[in-house]
C-alpha cells in the first residue's frame, strides 16, 4: 500500500470535526506551495513572455476593465 492510499484510509476514518480541521490545514498549505511556485517561476523570468504579451494586447486595446 502506498503512502497515499494510507493517508485516504486515515482521512476516511476522521470525524466530520476533523475533517473540517484538515480542510483548512490543506487550503492553508495548498495555497502555501502556490505562492511558492509563483514566486520561483516569476523569479526564474518563466512569466516574462506572458506579462510581455499581456501588456502588448492592453497597449494594442485588447483587453477589457475589470
Amino acid at each position: 500500500m502506498s503512502r497515499v492510499e494510507k493517508i485516504e484510509n486515515e482521512i476516511k476514518e476522521l470525524s466530520q470535526d476533523e475533517l473540517t480541521a484538515l480542510r483548512e490545514w490543506f487550503a492553508g498549505f495548498d495555497a502555501d506551495a502556490w505562492d511558492r511556485q509563483m514566486e520561483a517561476d516569476v523569479n526564474a523570468g518563466r512569466l516574462e513572455n506572458l506579462a510581455e504579451r499581456a501588456l502588448r494586447d492592453h497597449e494594442a486595446g485588447r483587453s477589457t476593465k475589470l
